[in-house]
């Protein structure tokens, strides 16, 4: 049952993954792929509830937790990206291939394949952990643990979104780095709040039995590897010291992950 429902978790995702790469030829733009990483999450989480014949407490518990954290994060990228437009660092990465006139294949290789066996890696202890699950009826403490755990990186998340958005809506900060709220304890409260939340889904996923994090504990590290040590900060990061005068004293003063007291300045 287990292996046959994540069968069709992965199908469902390449089918939706493919038809996405069409839209992204079409648009010459491949940037809206940022709001599928929540969005996709989220579908393999409801997927994964779906096709339990009765889902229990805890399998409809840790399905919500996916899916608010996934559905919010999708419509906030989509919104930018509408926004803002084709991002620089997707841009920088497919330039060469546009030029050679290989963007299709370059975009399908490079960018939707990888992010969809990446997502589907990542959001595996939503899907194993909903199918062990099944019709599990009390909600543990230990499940409880690691919901406190994903408030708290909703919280992050949720609220240094709102912060930054507030921040670029005024033309008076352009070109200024944003160091005010939970800017001021770390440079990324919501890559902080994203690591929060699937470690806390792990955690809950851990009382559906003891193989469930042992056989997925890969989705939160290497979550927090990308957000801190490949793709989500060094890459962000690289480009505010370009545009950004001020940042690389916030850098030096500032807490790159976990929130802190802002160092002083000797």
């Amino acid at each position: 049952m287990i292996v046959e429902a994540l069968i069709a978790n992965a199908a469902i995702l390449l089918g939706v993954t493919l038809i996405l790469w069409v839209v992204a030829v079409q648009v010459d733009d491949v940037s809206f792929i940022d709001s599928f990483w929540g969005g996709g999450m989220a579908l393999m989480a409801l997927t994964s509830w779906l096709q339990l014949d009765a889902p229990g407490p805890l399998a409809t518990l840790l399905m919500a937790m996916a899916v608010i954290w996934g559905l919010r994060l999708c419509i906030y990228l989509f919104i930018r990206w509408r926004r803002e437009g084709e991002d620089k660092r997707y841009e920088r990465m497919l330039r060469k291939d546009r030029e050679k006139g290989r963007f299709a294949f370059a975009a399908l290789t490079k960018i939707f394949l990888g992010q969809a066996l990446l997502l589907f890696m990542v959001s595996s202890p939503a899907q194993y952990g909903i199918l062990e699950a099944a019709s599990i009826e009390p909600i543990s403490g230990l499940a409880l643990v690691g919901l406190a755990l994903w408030a708290v990186g909703i919280l992050f998340e949720w609220v240094g979104d709102w912060q930054l958005a507030r921040f670029k809506a005024d033309p008076a900060n352009k070109g200024q780095v944003m160091d005010k709220g939970l800017w001021r304890y770390t440079r990324h409260p919501n890559y902080f709040g994203d690591a929060c939340v699937w470690w806390g889904i792990w955690i809950a996923a851990a009382s559906a039995g003891w193989w469930v994090p042992a056989f997925t504990v890969i989705g939160p590290l290497f979550l927090t590897f990308t957000l801190t040590r490949w793709s989500g900060a060094p890459l962000l990061e690289g480009g505010m010291k370009k545009s950004r005068p001020g940042y690389e004293e916030y850098k030096r003063r500032t807490s790159g992950f976990f929130p802190l007291p802002p160092r002083k300045q000797g």
